[in-house]
């Protein structure tokens, strides 16, 4: 019945994959409209329940994700390339970075830049700190430095990589159940593999569509700033409407054409912006407080990772951090196979350290100067940026820029940049959700592509309309714990392939000497075997 629907839409996909998660998606979207409140309400039961139960799981697996990566990095695995061995990288390290950054966190930042440093200095996360105080300035930075630094992109690094080996080396499709071929065996391309497939697209869909309700929210605060426009649920509808419209522009036209492209004019826009405020801010301090944050952040690593919050009563780790690694994981299919895309014949030595020191390196600059600056504004007096920020987060950067020279001009800077970084975001998605509901032998159609950018778009207005900012938070949190669980699965089917890569055993040898047999429940999963097969051999 499905593949004669995908014949009479004209599709080039995995009906199993693409029609579920489309189904999944579309019943979401009808009854969140006219239960917004119900649906509100029971993911914030949900959230409250994984946060008191789960949110342990979610501290220690990130963290010792980021262990068992940096083993990797440093270990005879290190010089393994993600390709054959004689491969060298499609592209330079310059434009690698500029693609993998934009189609990361550059969204977050633009939001959380300024917001989290000052929320924190004014409401110290640890208990006996003083708020305003050197102490909190200090705490507030590290805090920071810790949400987006190594512990993010380890989320991004640990799929990348993973589906870079399997994709590259062993010629397996870039999909997310490919990784567990070690583990499931032929299953793995059958429903198993189709269900593990779902999860990544639904996990995809609602963490690009909370970022864009983010954003949004950002940009209809700075478009009220700068010309007056009311924030209201239509506008931002309409916000919606337009990025999603230029995303649908931007996929169309591919990844070298559009997404490399804004992704190269964003990051050039992004460091006139960073080099701006470093300019007529308060430069020295600024430089003086990253020398210390560097310190600061190495220094509390070790326990920050592995803290848990258990002997306080307060929700602050539920809001902030589980909300933070929540979003993160669900972005992971999507990042993951994007920078596994562009990182064809580095190794993996090369990979880790590009993947996680790189961001974090820039991510510290960008804390170091939108934050610090943004503290010595609180602290100077010259704007009440801590309870702006209180009342709504998304205003954060306008009301910093409002205290500097040229604010206007800083201000409609950001305004583009924000809506580059949210189309890149959007477009880049739209090209791995295509990825991983079609078998790669299947051509990408325009069609396909521009349907998972407009339901995206969809998905993001359901989400403020049904609760805003809160919604976006209790959603991501409920929806990030399946593919935690499968991240897990991940490495273990990553380490246990590496041990037979090193040792000379080809994949079907690691499955027990099985290759691929016909699976008679579907043609479907028979193609998909038979599509696996012939590129195993080839390999």
């Amino acid at each position: 019945m499905l593949e004669r629907l995908q014949n009479r839409l004209g599709l080039q996909t995995i009906p199993g994959i693409f029609f579920t998660s489309a189904g999944i998606a579309a019943l979401f979207v009808v009854l969140a409209v006219p239960f917004d409140q119900q649906v509100a309400d029971s993911f914030g039961v949900l959230t409250g329940w994984v946060a008191r139960n789960l949110g342990w799981f979610y501290i220690l697996a990130v963290s010792s994700l980021l262990i068992f990566l940096l083993g990797l990095a440093v270990s005879r695995y290190g010089n393994i390339r993600l390709g054959a061995d004689d491969s060298r990288p499609d592209y330079s390290n310059l434009t690698w970075f500029t693609m993998l950054f934009a189609a990361g966190i550059g969204t977050i930042l633009m939001f959380w830049g300024v917001a989290e440093p000052v929320s924190h200095f004014a409401n110290p996360p640890f208990e006996g700190v003083q708020p305003g105080s050197e102490r909190a300035a200090s705490d507030a930075m590290t805090v920071a430095l810790y949400h987006f630094g190594l512990h993010t992109w380890t989320i991004f690094a640990m799929p990348g990589l993973a589906i870079g080996y399997f994709a590259y080396r062993h010629n397996l499709p870039m999909r997310i159940s490919s990784l567990f071929y070690p583990i499931l065996g032929e299953r793995a391309f059958g429903p198993w593999g189709w269900a593990v497939d779902v999860i990544a697209v639904l996990g995809t869909l609602f963490g690009v569509a909370t970022s864009l309700g983010l954003g949004t929210l950002q940009l209809n605060s700075g478009l009220n700033y700068l010309f007056g426009i009311p924030s209201t649920g239509l506008v931002q509808v309409i916000l919606i409407a337009v990025i999603t419209s230029i995303a649908a522009t931007s996929v169309a036209l591919g990844l070298d054409k559009g997404v490399r492209r804004l992704s190269q004019l964003n990051i050039v826009l992004a460091i006139a912006l960073l080099a701006f405020v470093l300019t007529v801010g308060p430069t020295v301090f600024i430089a003086e407080g990253m020398v210390q944050s560097v310190g600061d952040y190495l220094d509390a690593l070790p326990w920050l990772a592995f803290w848990t919050q258990t002997f306080t009563e307060t929700d602050w780790q539920r809001k902030w951090t589980l909300f933070y690694w929540a979003w993160t994981i669900s972005w992971a299919p999507y990042v993951g196979i994007f920078i596994a895309r562009i990182s064809r014949g580095r190794t993996i030595r090369e990979f880790v350290a590009g993947v996680l020191f790189a961001p974090t390196a820039f991510t510290l600059v960008w804390f170091g100067i939108f934050g610090l600056s943004a503290i010595q504004v609180e602290m100077s007096g010259q704007v009440a940026l801590a309870e702006q920020v209180q009342q709504d987060p998304s205003v954060a950067i306008f009301a910093f820029l409002d205290a500097l020279p040229l604010a206007g001009v800083a201000s409609a800077l950001s305004v583009v940049i924000i809506v580059i970084f949210f189309t890149t975001s959007s477009d880049s998605a739209s090209l791995v959700i295509d990825m991983l509901t079609r078998r790669d032998d299947q051509p990408s159609l325009v069609r396909q592509r521009i349907f998972w950018a407009l339901a995206q778009g969809v998905i993001a207005a359901t989400l403020l309309l049904a609760g805003g900012l809160d919604a976006l938070q209790n959603v991501i949190t409920s929806l990030g714990l399946p593919f935690c669980i499968l991240l897990i699965f991940m490495a273990v089917a990553l380490f246990r392939a590496l041990q037979a890569d090193y040792r000379g055993y080809s994949m079907d040898e690691l499955v027990q000497g099985r290759a691929f047999p016909e699976v008679e429940a579907t043609s479907d999963t028979k193609q998909e075997s038979e599509y696996v097969s012939e590129t195993v051999d080839r390999h």
